[in-house]
């Protein structure tokens, strides 16, 4: 079942030439897949958290137990 946006979005392609159908075709895949990609990292991201900051408080009790060393970049 699609949502009326998306006949509205169909109809007016279909107004189009073929040749604009295929360049917002590809435009709107394009933009799908933006999406999907930009949700793949927010979902990586929400399920780091709890490791970042876990991390975040060791590194802090490291640096306050003096146990913490300057990161050298160029060493990386």
């Amino acid at each position: 079942m699609r949502s009326p946006a998306i006949a509205t979005v169909i109809k007016m392609m279909e107004s189009l030439s073929a040749e604009k159908q295929d360049n917002v075709a590809e435009h709107l895949r394009e933009y799908i897949q933006d999406l999907q990609d930009e949700q793949k990292w927010r979902d990586s991201f929400d399920k780091s958290q709890d490791k970042l900051i876990a991390a975040a408080k060791l590194a802090k009790e490291q640096i306050a137990e003096g146990k913490a060393q300057p990161m050298i970049y160029d060493r990386l």
